[in-house]
């Protein structure tokens, strides 16, 4: 018979365990892990216990911290699982008209190939919205970018997975209007589990990449127009976010635009960017 993990005392996280996962947590990755979210990476590290078939989260941390490649492995999934992923299609959509309206037009005028990147792409939808709406600006703006492409970056490589995969439910794409949906989603024929898949010419336009923000330099190649970074800032304390966000517009052009999540900020940070909008930002010259 296959060993079974019931939640008992024994897989009860203990506030000792709690702390050494919380502090390479932070150390490695950035996010901070207050005592409060204890519970919860509790329940969330308990699926790795039973498809490991470990008993208690002790045996678990020898397991996932132990200096190998079986180690190295475990601490991925560990990231994965406890890490937080929330998006959905033009989330936050005032961003994406001011792309349309402002950021687009005005870098059109001296780029032939617009670059932009979505820094903590999760399961996808941003950078998917992000190719929507530059398509239909080149669309109804003849002339404008003979090319663009986006990169999408993630520290989760279960979220990479699931974005090149590009299926999502259909529940996600209803309030969409028709010719959107029309013109860059496939409709699947199962009615019993209804899902959407991003065109080919949508989904080609995206190139994934996995990132750790804490790491000392970021391996991007190319200079970006607009930079896309929401909603992932807010797990760091205020020294990280300055720096994350210093090394982000290293590869930002002058004049590039910077977008984060709508409960970020810049305040009180030595950084060469100014306000443009509410969370928007422009690298100065």
């Amino acid at each position: 018979m296959s060993k079974t993990v019931e939640i008992t005392s024994k897989t009860m996280l203990t506030d000792e365990q709690f702390h050494k996962i919380a502090d390479f947590i932070q150390t490695n990755v950035g996010i901070k892990m207050p005592d409060q979210k204890k519970i919860m990476v509790q329940s969330r590290l308990y699926s790795r216990l039973k498809e490991l078939k470990i008993d208690n989260f002790d045996e678990y941390i020898d397991y996932a911290f132990q200096k190998n490649a079986q180690g190295d492995e475990e601490i991925a999934l560990m990231i994965n699982v406890i890490t937080t992923n929330l998006t959905s299609f033009f989330r936050e959509n005032q961003h994406f008209e001011y792309m349309t309206a402002s950021a687009l037009p005005e870098i059109a005028k001296e780029f032939d190939k617009l670059e932009v990147w979505s820094a903590a792409c999760s399961s996808g939808e941003e950078p998917y919205t992000l190719s929507i709406v530059i398509q239909e600006f080149m669309r109804t703006h003849s002339g404008a970018f003979k090319d663009f492409s986006v990169l999408a970056s993630d520290i989760s490589s279960r979220m990479l997975d699931k974005a090149v995969n590009a299926v999502y439910p259909m529940d996600e794409v209803e309030s969409l209007s028709f010719d959107l949906k029309k013109r860059y989603f496939l409709r699947s024929k199962d009615q019993s589990n209804p899902l959407v898949r991003l065109k080919k010419t949508t989904r080609e336009k995206v190139v994934f990449q996995r990132l750790n923000f804490m790491d000392d330099d970021y391996p991007i190649s190319t200079m970006k127009n607009i930079i896309f970074c929401r909603n992932a800032l807010i797990y760091f304390d205020k020294p990280t976010q300055e720096a994350v966000i210093r090394k982000l517009i290293k590869h930002l052009v002058p004049g590039g635009y910077l977008f984060l999540g709508h409960s970020e900020t810049i305040f009180g940070m030595d950084l060469p960017l100014k306000t443009v909008g509410p969370t928007i930002f422009k690298k100065v010259q």
